[in-house]
């Protein structure tokens, strides 16, 4: 039974793409079976994972307005135990098409009923909007994880995701749980960095995971070889980082792995 996480931020530039990109590499190199599932317009999951976004016939934005079925939209063997569902500018044009569509929240959630039991994981990355996309992420998903930079704004606009989130449990799906936050682009060498998490910690109550993920410019240039970090650079700290973020995910609950 696949475990569905929603990669989420409103907020742009806080690493969720290069989270959605390297947790889903990392999962599968860990010999476990992945969906990712591209729900962002600009397409950067597709690229970043070596999928041509531009002659992807069929994609999410297609599967959405119903010109084709999830089956047709997979990519398979992207990378080795990875498979990639698409995305590209077309996408942007979905929400207006969906207004007064019957159960528009669902239509993701519908179509990865018939797929997501082939998968361990199913990893979704939203767009930088609380749009209807990024509702349909969550209708679709067990869990949100929350990528925060650290920097002097990263709460900001924290709350209003957090209420989004608590208004999908209470209206469309009631299973939706936060799977926590994880911190990007930190850097040590800033005593901000340090306070930003302390900050945080102090006051989400949520599960914040240990594994913080560095600045690290390997991670930077990854996505533009269309490769994600444990394949272009195997050894850097960002790719050491995901590793143990992976682990971290494939873990969560397990007091004794704690």
């Amino acid at each position: 039974m696949g475990r569905v996480i929603a990669i989420a931020n409103q907020k742009g530039g806080v690493g969720k793409t290069t989270t959605a990109i390297n947790l889903s590499a990392a999962l599968a190199s860990a010999g476990q079976k992945v969906l990712a599932v591209d729900m962002d317009p600009q397409g950067n999951m597709t690229s970043g994972l070596g999928v041509d976004k531009t002659n992807a016939e069929n994609n999410i934005y297609t599967l959405i307005v119903g010109e084709s079925d999830i089956e047709e939209c997979i990519c398979k063997d992207a990378i080795e135990n990875l498979d990639v569902v698409p995305s590209n500018i077309d996408l942007s044009a979905a929400e207006i098409e969906l207004i007064g569509v019957d159960n528009k929240e669902f239509i993701v959630k519908n179509a990865m009923e018939k797929v997501k039991d082939r998968y361990d994981y199913v990893i979704i990355d939203c767009p930088p909007a609380l749009s209807m996309l990024t509702i349909n992420a969550m209708t679709t998903a067990d869990t949100v994880l929350v990528p925060i930079q650290c920097e002097y704004y990263a709460l900001e606009g924290l709350s209003q995701l957090i209420h989004t989130i608590e208004l999908v449990q209470d209206r469309l799906n009631p299973k939706l749980e936060i799977e926590g936050v994880v911190f990007t682009m930190y850097d040590a060498r800033t005593n901000l960095s340090l306070q930003v998490v302390e900050n945080v910690k102090d006051n989400l109550q949520q599960t914040i995971y240990k594994t913080i993920i560095p600045r690290n410019i390997r991670l930077a240039e990854a996505p533009s070889y269309g490769m994600p970090i444990n394949l272009y650079d195997p050894k850097s700290a960002g790719a050491e980082s995901y590793k143990l973020l992976a682990e971290e995910v494939m873990h969560r609950g397990e007091e004794e792995w704690q």
